[in-house]
């Protein structure tokens, strides 16, 4: 997957519990965004965890949503598992969100792509950036816009898209959390044209104000574990509740695909 697949090329994908997840790698992903930069082009991005997969599968709307979104990688050791499952064997690592925007800033800074990000605090926007100039000189960092953590009006969303547009921005990172960050890209299809990459929690990792999980745990799959243990009282039930019910739901759709029922 190595090679860039066209524009005008569908990525291939596998259906987890109703939700079109993209067979990509890493390579694969930044080349697809990249070249959407090149061509000023507008491009949906997504990184699934099992949490986003849930909330899709319970909530039609924000199931649409993604469905809108062009690239949707495997950002959870589980939904990469769950692929594998499915006969998509190639998958040999998730393509995590956090990694791939790096990866994407790298190539960004290399080929002189400006970024732009959208989300979070002032204070977490300050040190990303800093952060990030540290780790690639070269970057060009077009713009950077704190999230309002509610709706913006009407007025306000053509001001921030005029800002973003205006900066020339070439890929926009956005860290408002799921689900409101994937509807925010879909709901941006065609009036920003550039790739919108819904990278999560990576705005915060990045800027150093919350910790990672340890290598070992992210290949183990119990990256969940350890953030639980960091916010128990904000993402409880995002792990306690929503991981037995995907492992629940996808024994009964593998049940089903090894039976020859169609999901």
């Amino acid at each position: 997957m190595d090679e860039y697949l066209g524009k005008d090329t569908p990525i291939p994908s596998v259906n987890v519990l109703g939700v079109r997840v993209s067979r990509v790698d890493y390579a694969g992903a930044v080349e697809v965004i990249i070249q959407a930069a090149r061509d000023r082009r507008s491009f949906g991005v997504g990184a699934l965890a099992v949490h986003g997969v849930m909330e899709a599968n319970r909530n039609r709307a924000f199931g649409a949503a993604l469905q809108q979104l062009e690239l949707l990688t495997p950002d959870g050791q589980p939904v990469r598992w769950a692929m594998n499952l499915l006969g998509a064997r190639e998958m040999r690592e998730r393509v995590y969100g956090p990694t791939l925007m790096l990866k994407v800033c790298e190539r960004a800074a290399a080929e002189g792509l400006s970024v732009f990000f959208y989300g979070n605090t002032p204070a977490v926007l300050d040190r990303l950036s800093r952060n990030l100039r540290q780790k690639f000189p070269e970057l060009i960092i077009a713009g950077m816009m704190p999230d309002r953590f509610r709706d913006a009006s009407r007025d306000e969303d053509e001001e921030d898209v005029r800002t973003i547009m205006e900066s020339g921005a070439r890929v926009v990172m956005v860290g408002r959390g799921c689900p409101r960050q994937e509807k925010w890209v879909a709901g941006h299809l065609g009036v920003i044209h550039a790739p919108m990459l819904a990278v999560g929690a990576a705005f915060d990792f990045h800027a150093g104000v919350k910790p990672q999980a340890p290598r070992i745990l992210q290949d183990y799959g119990l990256e969940w574990l350890f953030r639980l243990a960091h916010e128990p009282r904000r993402l409880w039930r995002r792990y306690l509740v929503l991981n037995p019910l995907f492992v629940l739901s996808f024994g009964r759709q593998l049940i089903k695909t090894r039976s020859g029922i169609a999901p």
